[in-house]
C-alpha cells in the first residue's frame, strides 16, 4: 500500500494553515502520518506547495516523503498525479498493489478503523474500497494500482470522484462504526467541533 496525501491547499476558509493546528499532543498532519505509519504502508507521500517550509519540516519529522512541485498544484487531481508519478518512479508498484487516498484535511483516521480497512482490502479483489458510515462514503479510499494511470485522464474540471464513478461496478464498501471517516477540516467551526470531539475521547488514536 502507498498512502497519497494531497496537502497543497491554502486554508482560505480556516484563515491559518490548518494542517499545522494542534490536535492533542501533535499537529493535524503529524497525527495523520503517525496513524499511517504501519508495516502495510510502504510509503506515505505528501504533496504540498513549493513554499510551505513549516509543513515540509513537520512531514520530514514524521519520516514521510515530501513532494513539492515547482508550481503549486491547482487541485487535488494534480496533487495526486504528482504523488503517483513519484511512487511509480521510486517503488515500481505492481497492478494488484494498492494506493490509498487520504486528504490531509480528514484528520481523524484512527488505528482501529485503518486496521479494519486494511484487513478488508487484503481479503478483497475489488478495484476500489471505501469506508461507509450511516450510508455515507468517506476516506480513505483504496484503489488498485492498475487504476493509477487513469488519474491523468480525469478531465481538468473533475476530481477523483470521476475515477470512482467510472468504476462504480468495481467498488466494495466497508461499514465502520465511527463518523470520523466523514470528518473534514475546512473552517474554524470545524476545528472547534473537532477539538471538542477529541477532548471527549470520540476520536480514536
Amino acid at each position: 500500500l502507498f498512502a497519497v496525501i494531497p496537502a497543497a491547499g491554502v486554508s482560505r476558509r480556516m484563515g491559518q494553515p490548518k494542517l499545522m493546528l494542534p490536535l492533542g499532543d501533535r499537529t493535524v498532519i503529524r497525527r495523520l502520518l503517525d496513524v499511517l505509519d504501519r508495516p502495510e504502508v510502504a510509503a506515505r507521500v505528501v504533496v504540498m506547495r513549493p513554499d510551505d517550509a513549516p509543513l515540509r519540516a513537520e512531514v520530514e519529522a514524521a519520516n514521510a516523503t515530501v513532494i513539492q512541485p515547482e508550481m503549486p498544484p491547482p487541485d487535488m487531481r494534480t496533487s495526486v498525479q504528482h504523488a503517483i508519478d513519484a511512487i511509480a518512479a521510486r517503488h515500481a508498484p505492481q497492478p494488484d498493489d494498492g494506493w490509498l487516498l487520504i486528504p490531509a484535511d480528514h484528520p481523524v483516521l484512527d488505528v482501529d478503523v485503518l486496521d479494519q480497512l486494511v484487513r478488508s482490502w487484503q481479503a478483497s479483489d475489488a478495484n476500489i474500497l471505501l469506508p461507509e458510515h450511516a450510508g455515507k462514503r468517506g476516506h480513505p479510499t483504496f484503489f488498485r494500482w492498475r487504476l493509477a494511470e487513469e488519474v491523468r485522464t480525469i478531465p481538468e474540471d473533475r476530481g477523483l470522484n470521476h475515477l470512482v464513478a467510472a468504476h462504480a461496478a468495481e467498488i466494495e464498501t466497508v461499514a465502520v462504526d465511527t463518523p470520523a471517516v466523514l470528518t473534514d477540516l475546512d473552517t474554524p467551526e470545524d476545528y472547534e467541533r473537532l477539538l471538542r470531539s477529541f477532548e471527549a475521547g470520540e476520536c480514536g488514536e
